[in-house]
């Protein structure tokens, strides 16, 4: 198994496979931040992949602790932007808990050892991205997009997303320049 940093949407896991095909090798499985790949690379073959992705701005993980932050990066990436969060009965924290089977105490320790914020910040900071999103693209209401990304109330909505930009939705919607960041950069 290879761990990938960076991967963050379908686009990403079409560029990995490609890479990896184009080295010779057979992707069994492919998903956000992680790729089997027959016959498993030997240490040159790892070498040669590892430049070849940065060169593509993705990153060959070797670290445990630097693969669980990523996996943990990316199951956040997939709930927040690819699911309807008020279809999720449990906390996010606890959903992520659960997919990785982990404890949620250690998850959370090493991800804040690690990237210097709270698991809990960092989904804050993912939905306020998705949040950008919609608001650009028109289709939902405040109180619609509210609801489609789980909060209790479009105040409560407002009042982080003003939190970490500065602006209001309404005014956020009606600035020129948008400033929203891709999804491996946020954090």
């Amino acid at each position: 198994m290879l761990y990938v940093k960076n991967m963050v949407c379908d686009r990403c896991i079409m560029i990995v496979k490609q890479q990896m095909e184009s080295f010779g090798l057979q992707v069994k499985e492919i998903s956000l931040g992680k790729i089997e790949v027959e016959p498993e690379p030997d240490a040159d073959q790892r070498q040669a992949i590892a430049v070849s992705l940065q060169s593509l701005g993705f990153e060959l993980m070797d670290k445990e602790k630097d693969q669980l932050v990523e996996q943990i990066k990316n199951q956040v990436i997939d709930l927040v932007h690819y699911s309807d969060l008020n279809e999720i009965e449990n906390t996010l924290t606890q959903v992520i808990a659960d997919k990785l089977n982990k404890d949620y105490a250690y998850l959370s320790r090493q991800f804040s050892d690690s990237e210097g914020l709270t698991i809990e910040k960092y989904i804050i900071q993912q939905k306020v991205e998705k949040v950008k999103e919609l608001l650009e693209y028109g289709e939902l209401n405040l109180n619609e997009i509210a609801y489609k990304m789980g909060y209790s109330s479009s105040a409560h909505l407002s009042t982080q997303f003003k939190t970490l930009t500065g602006l209001t939705p309404s005014k956020y919607k009606s600035t020129t320049l948008k400033d929203r960041k891709p999804l491996d950069k946020v954090g």
